[in-house]
């Protein structure tokens, strides 16, 4: 099973729905689309919101992730050292307001923790490389950040 998680914005991403429908994926696809979304699919199963539990049930299921560009959406499978593909929602498809998710996207794939699907990729040969993509562990710099916010608070 595959699991797509878009989050919950209001903007659509049927680019990314589009792709994963026209792709030769066989495997069972759901998909987590958000409130705004009446995207029509042969082979997805499409619901606007999971639960929690559901989702993290989910993640622990399913073989990989195909996301957005979200951090909380990327990171949660990350943690359960799931494969991940992320795909950042751009400005000029109306998808999100501005282009943040394109360096959230690049520095995660950077890092060694994902692959990035980008415009004009084809998602069939991305699916490929993630069967034998071995994906850095996961470390949060959490710690690292509350440390830097204390300094600039106390200073």
């Amino acid at each position: 099973m595959i699991l797509v998680t878009l989050g919950t914005q209001d903007q659509k991403f049927y680019r990314l729905l589009d792709a994963i429908e026209n792709s030769k994926i066989k495997d069972e696809i759901i998909v987590q689309a958000g409130g705004s979304c009446n995207y029509q699919s042969k082979k997805m199963k499409i619901f606007k919101f999971i639960s929690y539990e559901e989702m993290n049930d989910l993640i622990n299921k399913c073989e990989f992730i195909i996301t957005h560009g979200g951090t909380g959406s990327i990171i949660m499978p990350l943690q359960k050292n799931k494969k991940v593909i992320a795909c950042a929602r751009l400005e000029k498809y109306k998808e999100h307001i501005n282009n943040h998710q394109t360096e959230i996207v690049s520095i995660f794939a950077n890092l060694g923790y994902l692959l990035e699907y980008k415009d004009g990729d084809n998602l069939d040969d991305i699916i490929k490389k993630i069967k034998k993509f071995k994906p850095q562990k996961y470390k949060s710099n959490q710690e690292y950040f509350l440390k830097k916010i204390k300094e600039e608070i106390d200073s």
